[in-house]
């Protein structure tokens, strides 16, 4: 079917496709700074103004491009915890989306980055804390999400031999024990 003949909403929702997934692409690639509009109109075959109409500002069109997947289940025991944290791990070892690489390569160089970051990693935190008993339940959460965190920006933008030569068990082998203390004491 022509894009001509399909209804105005599904034509605009293709184009916004269009223009979210150019711009993932470039922030990946380039980080916030050194992505323009024109170069995500370019790459998204559409007029930079229409780029602006959607979205804003260039702003709001890296807030958009950025979303990326719930975070982890509140309520599992240590355990399944764990197990999704790793499980969690072959997608961020793996194949990352250009979402999550455009948050990470632009997070410590753009305001609106780090803001993005931090909203995400915060309520990551705060469903990593609902499954983890006591006081300190959100500074071990923390820590947990930022081991992961690191190991991500290790292996996927530094690309460290140590993390990349490794298979994916391996590391998950060597992570759960850390994981798994950060859960705190078993609960007997």
């Amino acid at each position: 079917m022509s894009e001509r003949l399909l209804p105005r909403a599904e034509r605009r929702r293709r184009t916004e496709g269009r223009i979210l997934d150019a711009a993932r692409t470039l922030f990946a690639d380039m980080g916030f700074e050194r992505t323009t509009i024109r170069a995500v109109a370019r790459a998204a075959a559409v007029d930079p103004a229409l780029v602006m109409q959607y979205f804003g500002s260039k702003q709001e069109l890296f807030r958009q491009a950025v979303r990326v997947a719930p975070v982890p289940d509140a309520g599992l025991d240590a355990d399944e915890l764990v197990d999704q944290l790793i499980g969690a791990l072959s997608m961020k070892i793996g194949e990352l989306p250009q979402s999550s690489l455009a948050m990470m390569r632009s997070m410590l160089t753009h305001p609106e980055a780090a803001a993005s970051a931090r909203e995400l990693l915060g309520k990551q935190i705060d469903r990593l804390a609902d499954s983890i008993p006591g006081e300190d339940a959100r500074l071990r959460a923390a820590l947990m999400t930022m081991v992961m965190l690191g190991v991500t920006v290790g292996h996927q933008l530094l690309e460290l031999d140590e993390l990349r030569d490794v298979p994916q068990e391996e590391i998950a082998r060597v992570l759960r024990p850390s994981l798994r203390a950060l859960t705190g004491p078993t609960v007997s």
